[in-house]
């Protein structure tokens, strides 16, 4: 018996000696090299791994910004050009600095301004409440005030205002990860260059209803009337599917979109001094005006060629 103890452990070591050698020669054989660049952009990488980037985490971000042949279409918003100029010196790249960017809420369906025609009573969640029904008020394009962006964001940058029932974004905690733009079934939420000083302008409203519904629904709803973007002296906003949208790269924050807006569905942000309405109006008074003499002018202009 104490044999053939002796004899199985003296086999049973042998073969895990023999088998250890193997697994030792092929590791060796098939070993990937790993470029050592990927450890040194990852350390100085935030740290966050909140898939801002497109990636699942750090590490993978540092993989991808290795083998890319540049860096144009990686960039780490949490990080942002501070972070991204340290990965350039690491691999010896040059960066395009992106200009900071925010969150930005566009839904003023708050309580007073879109009045509820039902009640919820389910799990508290706007991604079910949104699979079930189309919302507790006539607005079913609009914020579901459960708070799904507030639970995604990690970085205790938005929550829930019990008086709107809206999401507010706090500016000096947002990173621009966009966790709360995928959390949001109605996508309501967008990420925005925070423009000069923190400076912005934008459409808060996302209805597509034709305006009268829309109005209908929420006293402060973008109706597609045009008016903004008829008198948007830089060509910066489109009305597609009966709602204005500014386009954040072409707006000079001139604020004459938001003076004619019949409903103040277009909101400014951070401006120093409060709009002067009446202002903006005459100079667009004014100036429809002269286009009108113009116009006149030349027509006469026209005739007195046609008469001779």
């Amino acid at each position: 018996m104490t044999q053939i103890i002796i004899w199985t452990v003296a086999i049973i070591s042998v073969l895990g000696l023999v088998l250890a050698v193997v697994l030792f020669l092929v590791a060796s054989k098939f070993k990937v090299q790993e470029d050592p660049r990927i450890d040194e952009v990852e350390k100085v990488m935030p740290g966050a791994n909140c898939g801002g980037c497109g990636f699942a985490g750090c590490r993978a971000f540092a993989e991808a910004a290795v083998k890319a042949p540049n860096l144009d279409n990686n960039f780490c918003p949490v990080g942002g050009n501070d972070v991204m100029r340290k990965v350039a010196s690491i691999l010896g790249y040059e960066v395009k600095e992106k200009a900071p960017a925010v969150a930005v809420v566009r839904c003023s369906g708050s309580c007073a301004n879109r009045p509820r025609i039902n009640a919820y009573d389910g799990y508290s969640s706007c991604r079910v409440k949104a699979a079930l029904y189309a919302g507790d008020t006539g607005c079913s394009y609009g914020c579901l005030g459960c708070g799904d962006c507030v639970a995604a964001c990690r970085f205790g940058a938005l929550s829930m205002d019990p008086a709107t029932g809206l999401p507010v974004v706090d500016e000096e905690k947002c990173t621009a990860c966009g966790a709360c733009v995928k959390a949001c079934p109605k996508q309501i939420i967008e990420l925005r260059t925070k423009g000069p000083r923190g400076m912005r302008v934008f459409v808060s409203c996302v209805n597509r209803d034709k305006g009268p519904v829309a109005r209908k629904a929420c006293s402060v709803a973008c109706i597609g009337c045009g008016l903004c973007k008829k008198n948007c002296p830089h060509d910066a906003i489109t009305v597609e599917n009966n709602v204005a949208y500014i386009d954040f790269t072409k707006c000079k924050l001139c604020r004459t979109c938001e003076a004619v807006c019949p409903t103040g569905a277009i909101h400014g942000v951070n401006f120093p001094k409060p709009l002067d309405k009446e202002a903006i109006k005459a100079r667009l008074a004014a100036k429809a005006e002269k286009e009108r003499l113009a116009a006149a002018a030349n027509e006469t202009t026209k005739e007195k060629e046609a008469g001779q």
